[in-house]
Order: C-alpha cells, then structure tokens, then sequence
C-alpha cells in the first residue's frame, strides 16, 4: 500500500479494554496524589480538586491530542494500522516533586498554599528542561543500545509499577485477589471474557462490589462540584521568584527533568520495539510543553509518555483508548468526580492493572532484544531495585518517628551506616545506586550490551559520559555541584581507560564474539 493513502481508524473495538487500563493507571495517579496533598500536606480541597486535579486533566488533555495527531500520521507513513503512546503524568516523577519538592517548603514554611506556588513554578520550569531534551533525544536514542534503554524501564516497571501494586493485592487479598484473578484471565491469558466485558472494568467492578460489601469503600458525594480549569499566571510568578529566591530546589528539579525526557526516550523506544515508531524529539517536546500548560492551570506534575505501550498494542489498541481518556479524565476533575471515585474505588481493587501493565513491558522486552542482550537489560534493572530500597527504609524511619519513637538518627548516620551494615544491608552502595537510577541502569545497560558485541570504545564512551554525570552529581550523587574526582567517578574512569586501551591491544578477528547476534529481533516479522 502506497504510504499516505492508508485510511486509520481511530477507534477499535479493542480500544474499550484498553481505555479501562489506561484510565485505571491515570486515576490511581490522581489518587494518590490527591491524598498525599490533602491529607499529608495540608492542601485544602479547594487547591487539590479545584486547581491541581484540574490543571493535571488540562495537561493530560493537551498531550493527548497531540499523541492522537502522531498515531495518524505514523499509521498514513507506514501504511498500517498503529496504537497511540499512552500519556499521563509521570509516575516516578510524581513522587519527586511530592517529597523533593512541595513536602521540603510545606514542611519548613508550615504553608500549603506556598508549597503549591512553589510545586507549579517547579513544574513549569521543569517542563522547560524536559523540553530541551528533544535537542539531545535523537542523537542519545541512536547511539544508546535498545537493552539498555528498555532495561532501566524494566527495572521501574518491576519494582514500582509492579511491586508495590502486587503488595496493595496482598495486604487487601479479598479485594485484590478478585480483581488480579480477572486481569491474568483477560488480558494476561487474554481469554474472552463473558459478553465481551473489558476485563479492566470488570476487575474495577468486581473489587469494588467486594470492598463496599466489607465496609472498605463508600458512595458519597463530597467533593462533587464544578471546578473549570482557570489559569494562574499570579501565582506561577510567585511560585518561580521563589525558587530563584532559593536556588538549591533547582539541584532536585534538573536532574529530575532529566530523568523525564530520558523515560520518554526510552518509551519511544519501547514503543518501536513493539513496532510503532514515532519521532523521540517531537515527544520529548509535547511532554515539556504539557508540563508547563499543566502548571499554569494549577498542577505541579509532569507529564510523560507512558510506559506501557507494548501492553496497548497486543491489546489491539488504536488512539481511541486515550481519546476515551482525554475525555473522561478532565470531565470527572472538571465535576469534582475524581473525589466521588476515590472514595468509591479501593486502589487494590485498581492495582491489579499496573500489575499487567509491568508484566506486558518486561515480557516485550524480553522479545524485543537479542538474547545475549538478557544480560544487560538484567543489570540494568538492578539499580532501581536500590532506588526501592532507599525509598522504603525512609519511609520505615518516617513511620517510626510519627508513632512517636525518639531519638532516631538520620538516615546516613556513620553509625546507622555501620551497624546496617553488620545487618547485611549496604546502606552507601545502594544509596549511590539509587541515585539517578534511570540513567545509572541506562548506562550499565549499554555498557554491557556493548561488550557483548565487541565493541568496547562505544562502551568506553558510555563509562567516560558516566564519570562526567558522577562528578557533577547527575548520578551517585544527592544534588548537582562542582565537579570533583570521587571514588565512584575515577572507577568510571579507570573502566573507560581499559575500554578504550583494550582493543588496541588485540587483533580485530579477536574482538568479534562469535555467539553474538549482528541484528535486533523485530516484534514485528513483516516489517
């Protein structure tokens, strides 16, 4: 078929499945963060359902008809049928803006209202930063090894996306065993279920029938109301000059955007594995301009291209699922139904979703790569498992110090360090592990799969890129500085010297790995 002839339909009938997931995935988003503002930072209602939640559906309304457009032209090029990029607001970013960002000024100023001025400067500037990535986005995906940019995802995918959602199902088995029961038998066995019922929406009914009949869930409708999205250019000023004011926020709010072009990167890439391509800068930009938009009409939180793509399309999705999103998810913040819902639907009875969501990423990966590549995509994993472990022991020592415990040293205490240390527990080398996890497990990744193929100077370059990031602290490292020769970044030296040395050394016929595949497996055996 002749490329720009071929007539897309937006809509599919496998889009009605999708959509239950997708909207699943961006509500519990909106959940959660809702929760931690109102009952954590003190938000009143009227900044979390009137502002933040409606500058969020605002944000993700605007990416998604942009990832709308993009699917029909990527479908017209290539003469076929095509599932849209899912688009939301970036999970993992999410939480740093929460506890990197708006908690640091709550918890010093005692004064929600600032936080938030401050939380929505962040985003936009934040949005700014991801943004510029598409200057770099294009260039970092050709020379970047597909494991190791599908490895950190898988990594993210495995420890958060899918772990902590399976311990919601445990800790609420009766809710969450009867939803995950619904989901492996329809969209990870992908058997037909009665009448045709989406199983996303069955699961979310049936979890939700068993929790109001244990008294875990409630109809009310507190909080309903009518809350339009307004600009607020005022306090996105104020929110800015504050930052400026107080310029070490910046040290958490670059690296952290820098994370986010580099997650929509590897989400193109996740993407084209399962046979969509789609231009990495114009996303790079669509996400940070959705960012900034989501800031002036209230919302800190950036904005991404999921993660999730390849669980989509083997749903058979087109662009209808997120176009059903688009809709559904401003006209409940919009009416204040977000509330209505958070009261209504326990988040286990919702977890089971991201469950799958993580199992589909891995799984396609697991496809998508040459074997030999298994390694790397297994090594690159490995940081964020470190990335959890930190977020979980401060979330221990912040448990034990609000029931009242006394006394308690900081995290990162020399003697807290040493004594965790006689425990097994390797405080310092997961610490340096977690931080920049997204890149760390990026750049391990490549390295391998580039030893693997016998091309050690391209490993070199990525061990060489890694000392400069350590040095400046982009990774191994709490904040940005000086640069400074530490032990981590001299490792990343001496590594990248030997690659480079290495070859010189040694005939050509000697550096090619006879067990290496040349070429990377297509999801797709016809294109």
């Amino acid at each position: 078929m002749r490329a720009g002839s071929y007539n897309y339909a937006l809509f599919s009938r496998s889009d009605f499945s999708a959509f239950w997931a997708l909207f699943t995935d961006n509500l519990i988003n909106l959940m959660v963060l809702a929760g931690i503002c109102q009952f954590v930072f003190g938000m009143p209602a009227e900044i979390v359902f009137g502002r933040i939640v409606p500058g969020a559906a605002v944000a993700i309304l605007a990416g998604i008809a942009v990832y709308v457009g993009l699917a029909k032209r990527a479908a017209k090029q290539h003469g076929r049928d095509v599932t849209a990029l899912p688009y939301g607001i970036s999970t993992p970013v999410m939480f740093v803006y929460l506890f990197g960002v708006i908690g640091p000024i709550y918890w010093s100023t005692n004064d929600p209202m600032l936080a938030w001025q401050v939380g929505i400067g962040a985003g936009f500037m934040g949005g700014i930063v991801a943004a510029l990535g598409a200057v770099v986005g294009p260039w970092l995906k050709r020379v970047t090894p597909r494991a190791g940019m599908l490895g950190t995802l898988c990594g993210i995918a495995l420890v958060f996306i899918g772990t902590v959602p399976l311990a919601t199902v445990f800790e609420h088995p009766f809710i969450g065993f009867a939803s995950m029961i619904i989901i492996l038998w329809g969209l990870v066995g992908r058997f037909r279920l009665p009448f045709n019922i989406p199983a996303g929406l069955l699961a979310l009914i049936v979890g939700t029938v068993v929790a109001l009949a244990m008294g875990e869930a409630k109809i009310s409708a507190e909080g309903v109301g009518f809350y339009p999205p307004l600009p607020y250019v005022g306090d996105l000023i104020a929110g800015i000059q504050h930052l400026f004011a107080n310029p070490e926020l910046f040290l958490v709010l670059v690296p952290v955007q820098i994370y986010n072009f580099i997650e929509t990167m590897n989400n193109v890439e996740s993407a084209e594995a399962a046979g969509d391509h789609y231009p990495v800068a114009t996303c790079q930009i669509t996400d940070g301009l959705g960012t900034m938009v989501g800031a002036v009409f209230g919302s800190p939180f950036p904005t991404t291209a999921y993660i999730g793509h390849p669980a989509y399309k083997r749903m058979g999705a087109h662009a209808g699922y997120i176009i059903g999103v688009g809709v559904v998810i401003p006209v409940a913040a919009f009416f204040g139904l977000l509330a209505f819902l958070n009261n209504l639907i326990p988040v286990a009875a919702a977890a089971p979703v991201l469950v799958f969501v993580a199992l589909s990423l891995i799984t396609n990966t697991a496809h998508s790569i040459k074997t030999e590549h298994v390694a790397a995509v297994t090594i690159a994993m490995m940081p964020h498992v470190s990335a959890f472990l930190m977020t979980k022991w401060g979330s221990l020592m912040g448990a034990l110090g609000a029931t009242g415990v006394e006394g308690l040293p900081q995290m990162g205490d020399p003697a807290l360090t040493a004594a965790l240390l006689q425990q097994g527990a390797h405080f310092e080398g997961h610490l340096a592990l977690s931080q920049g996890a997204i890149l760390t497990g990026l750049i391990w990744g490549a390295i391998v799969a580039y030893v693997i193929d016998g091309k050690f100077r391209a490993a070199g370059g990525f061990a060489l890129a890694a000392t400069g990031m350590s040095m400046v602290g982009i990774i191994h490292g709490a904040s940005l500085h000086w640069p400074d020769l530490n032990a981590v970044s001299m490792g990343y030296l001496i590594s990248a010297a030997f690659l480079f040395i290495y070859p010189a050394f040694h005939k050509e016929d000697e550096l090619v790995n006879e067990y290496a595949v040349v070429d990377e497996p297509t999801a797709n055996p016809a294109e």
